[in-house]
């Protein structure tokens, strides 16, 4: 049996901070078809909407 060991910096973010910052994705990327997420995006790229959540994760929930 082999034990791998990561020595990452990721780290958990807290869930009021995910869920903020899901909400301002959504709303900041919508789907091109609303309820049909395989549709794509009317605005933006999905690396686009990963970036923009990634930001708002950095900053602890607010975007610039």
């Amino acid at each position: 049996m082999a034990v791998g060991c990561t020595t990452g910096s990721a780290s958990a973010i807290s869930g009021a901070v995910g869920r903020k910052c899901a909400a301002l994705t959504a709303k900041a990327f919508p789907p091109r078809v609303p309820g049909i997420p395989a549709a794509g995006l009317a605005k933006g790229t999905v690396q686009d909407e990963r970036a923009y959540f990634n930001k708002c994760v950095a900053n602890g929930g607010r975007v610039k």
